[in-house]
């Protein structure tokens, strides 16, 4: 059974605070979208996936407080249906780069407007509309996720296999893109369950992910808990363990997830993607994008004209997690209800810290979407269009 980062039923919605693993199991209650965009700036709910269910379940959640009568109250100077775009708007300012809750924000704002111009439709009317439509979202997102895995397993298992056919696979994969970055089994971690669950696996390497390290907290936490083969790697190890486990000895594919892909192909991701997918490409190595097709930005020509989200420099030159005591025997014990926060640079360092890169579509050799495996045409592009008809 998988992590479950997002708890739901009509009317209460619980998200597993990430910000506090791997060492403790939190639960946050969301009740409102306030409640939500908090959690999504802060991270303590991260993934494009995860990011755009938690927001439109938390509009869903603050609606249900509500009856008939208190509607008219609360909409006496807007219409309702005014009142869900402007929340879905204000949530779309948490997290800018991923472009699944700005999908779901246009989609859902257009649902409502049209439930509201029905000829005998309420306010609680357009709230069920609207219920109905965001809690779909979670319930296909795993669905979605599962056939990622799957269309993903069977690529890798097809094309980027080792010589030996028999020979089971490594891959690497980077930042987090398993169940606690989307409803449930994840996208390119998806890709890697999947891979395990048909005995084609080897081993799975992940990069800590600096400077969040959602590679080393969150999903090694994924993997030890699916008992899946792992080692964590530092970001910086990446291009000598690629040397060593080269594409002859067994290492298959880096799989990475996505935050927003332009037209074109160019995908924005988790800062570091773009120095793997050169990487795998001098060393001969497949380089797998896995992520829905809500990913893919139409209106997006290129990885130009994608806003990349830029953080705070404390989250470079600070870390946080629990103390660690040593035994008598110089064993390690972690003090799992504390945390602690401390300086890993000088003081008055400066720091640049982009929350994500973009890598060219040149140096993708997929993308693995819920209905198939996006492959270049001919001429070596992307034709991402003839997977929305």
């Amino acid at each position: 059974m998988t992590l479950q980062a997002i708890k739901y039923r009509r009317g209460k919605l619980e998200i597993l605070d990430q910000l506090k693993l791997p060492h403790q199991e939190i639960y946050l209650e969301i009740t409102s979208p306030e409640d939500a965009w908090n959690a999504i700036k802060l991270m303590q709910v991260r993934g494009a996936p995860a990011i755009a269910i938690v927001a439109v379940l938390s509009i869903a959640v603050w609606a249900a407080q509500f009856n008939q009568s208190s509607f008219h109250e609360n909409s006496s100077k807007n219409l309702l249906p005014q009142v869900f775009s402007d929340k879905l708007k204000y949530l779309t300012t948490s997290r800018p780069t991923a472009v699944n809750l700005a999908e779901a924000a246009t989609r859902l704002e257009a649902l409502v407007w049209t439930a509201w111009e029905q000829s005998e439709s309420t306010e609680l009317s357009v709230v069920e509309a609207y219920t109905a439509a965001a809690e779909q979202m979670l319930t296909d997102d795993v669905k979605d996720n599962e056939n990622i895995g799957r269309h993903g397993a069977e690529w890798i298992i097809r094309n980027a296999q080792a010589d030996n056919r028999e020979q089971k696979i490594n891959v690497l994969t980077h930042c987090n893109t398993g169940s606690l970055a989307t409803a449930g089994y994840g996208t390119a971690l998806g890709v890697i369950r999947s891979l395990h669950s048909h005995g084609s696996l080897l081993h799975a390497y992940y990069t800590e992910t600096r400077p969040y390290n959602q590679g080393s907290r969150l999903t090694g936490y994924e993997l030890i808990h699916d008992k899946i083969p792992a080692t964590l790697v530092t970001d910086s190890m990446a291009a000598a363990l690629l040397c060593r486990l080269s594409r002859k000895k067994g290492m298959a594919a880096v799989i990475v997830g996505a935050d927003r892909v332009a037209a074109n192909g160019d995908t924005a991701n988790k800062i570091g993607t773009y120095s793997l997918a050169i990487l795998a490409r001098y060393h001969s190595i497949k380089f797998i994008v896995a992520a829905p097709r809500t990913t893919i930005d139409h209106s997006t020509k290129s990885g130009a004209d994608i806003v990349i989200e830029e953080r705070a420099s404390t989250e470079l030159t600070t870390t946080k997690g629990p103390p660690i005591h040593r035994g008598a025997n110089n064993e390690l014990y972690i003090a799992k209800d504390q945390v602690d926060e401390i300086a890993t640079a000088a003081e008055h360092t400066r720091a640049w810290n982009p929350a994500f890169d973009v890598t060219p579509a040149d140096l993708i050799d997929v993308i693995v979407t819920e209905v198939g495996v996006a492959e270049k045409n001919a001429e070596g592009k992307f034709d991402l269009h003839a997977f929305f008809l």
